[in-house]
């Protein structure tokens, strides 16, 4: 798989990542095992967790494989803090409790406490890149850009990052704090970073890593025909965004489109979509989720895709229509 640089450092990584957010949810310890070998057998580099997802379940899956399935020095592990679940209210007269929601805290020492708890859960005495997971109004940049700073410093991450950040957001942690990763929504659904983002990540030197690239599974054009039964579409976590995706004009025309050119190409949707958004200037790489390794195997065959100018020109201005 190759490597590429992300943004004007020095960090190289594989041009897919590996999201692990299915991790200890709906794809169990021993099919991430199998994942992730055969991830780091096709030459993929970047796995990418975090402390929120299966709620802790997925970082405590990925330490059980370091080191006996795969050696740590292979790997660039990409992690984040600054998200705090909020446990609801349960006790005699009140609702039943609704899924823990996940609110931003960027102060020092939530981010710091966050770091030291994955790197002991993981069994690491370092991440490749350290990601700020949102915006915390609440904490000063200052705090913010030093707390970044003394982690690098301190050999606890080799780069800093952020994830979901707006471009003006972005652009003021950029210009006092040593970022060199951005994790964003990019697709051929969702281009708003086209706008603002990518262009200020270009400006700071920043690389992108697109998050989301199949747009929950619609770019797959496994929904032409209706909803799977073990889709995200029929998961009442996630049915509601996939299903407004579904009704969306735009959405259909791109799948649509997506599916006459891998036709052509005598390749799948999934893959087209994967390799139009690895092609786009700035995109360093992406993270993309498995629930098991058939999905994974369509996910690396757009590693070695080449998709035509003309097709490629054409996906653009179809997915450009209504932005």
């Amino acid at each position: 798989m190759e490597q590429r640089t992300v943004g004007r450092s020095g960090l190289r990584v594989s041009r897919f990542g590996l999201a692990t957010h299915t991790w200890g949810t709906h794809t169990d310890a021993e099919e991430a095992a199998v994942q992730l070998a055969a991830f780091t057998e096709a030459g993929g580099t970047l796995i990418d967790t975090c402390p929120t997802y299966g709620d802790g379940a997925a970082q405590r899956i990925l330490a059980e494989l370091l080191g006996d399935l795969v050696s740590r020095d292979d790997l660039v592990l990409s992690g984040s803090a600054g998200l705090v679940p909020q446990r609801p209210s349960t006790g005699p007269g009140l609702p039943a409790p609704a899924a823990p929601r996940a609110l931003p805290d960027t102060s020092r020492r939530t981010l710091l406490r966050q770091l030291d708890r994955t790197l002991l859960e993981l069994g690491t005495d370092h991440l490749d890149i350290w990601s700020v997971a949102a915006w915390d109004a609440r904490t000063p940049v200052e705090e913010l850009s030093e707390t970044l700073a003394d982690a690098v410093r301190a050999g606890k991450t080799r780069y800093a990052g952020v994830r979901g950040h707006s471009a003006w957001q972005l652009a003021s942690l950029a210009a006092v704090a040593p970022v060199t990763a951005a994790q964003t929504p990019y697709s051929l659904l969702t281009r708003g970073a086209e706008r603002d983002v990518i262009p200020a990540a270009a400006h700071h030197g920043v690389g992108i890593i697109a998050s989301a690239p199949l747009a929950g599974g619609v770019l797959t054009g496994k929904y032409r025909d209706g909803v799977p039964a073990d889709s995200r579409g029929a998961d009442e976590a996630t049915a509601a965004e996939i299903r407004r995706r579904l009704g969306e004009e735009k959405a259909t025309r791109v799948v649509e489109a997506l599916v006459t050119a891998a036709d052509g190409l005598g390749t799948s949707p999934l893959a087209v979509a994967l390799a139009w958004i690895r092609d786009r200037p700035g995109v360093a790489s992406m993270i993309v989720g498995a629930r098991d390794i058939g999905q994974l195997t369509g996910v690396l065959a757009a590693e070695t895709l080449e998709v035509p100018r003309a097709i490629a020109a054409a996906l653009d201005d179809v997915s450009a229509r209504s932005e």
